[in-house]
């Protein structure tokens, strides 16, 4: 099985950490693996997004995800971004404290949670 994943928000939120996290699991999962991120200038609050390619079946070819099976969306913009490009079947997890619309498929997948919300109550 190979997870092809996007992980998004803007720069502050831990997306690239978030990307790195899922990376070194796969690892520890004797998977074949890649990440390489992508971000604008600013040091905070720009965009920022992460590509994550885990793979079981083969070597990892394409490091840069265009059509995901896995979507993390942090913020509205990012959402309404990469959620036209989940294969049918795949997966969106979105943060409901910055995304206040719903997502528009019905052909994935979709949870939610409140990831900033419960991140400052800690």
């Amino acid at each position: 099985m190979t997870y092809e994943i996007i992980c998004a928000g803007f720069g502050g939120q831990g997306i690239l950490f978030l990307g790195k996290v899922i990376a070194y699991a796969g690892l520890e999962e004797k998977k074949e693996v890649s990440w390489i991120p992508s971000y604008g200038p600013e040091m905070r609050g720009g965009t920022c997004n992460c590509s994550v390619v885990v793979s079981s079946d083969k070597r990892v070819g394409m490091p840069v995800v265009t059509t995901p099976n896995v979507v993390i969306a942090m913020n509205r913009l990012s959402m309404e971004r990469f959620e036209p490009t989940i294969v049918p079947g795949g997966f969106l997890i979105y943060n409901t404290t910055l995304i206040e619309v719903e997502p528009q498929r019905d052909d994935i997948k979709i949870a939610h949670i409140a990831a900033s919300q419960i991140a400052n109550e800690l």
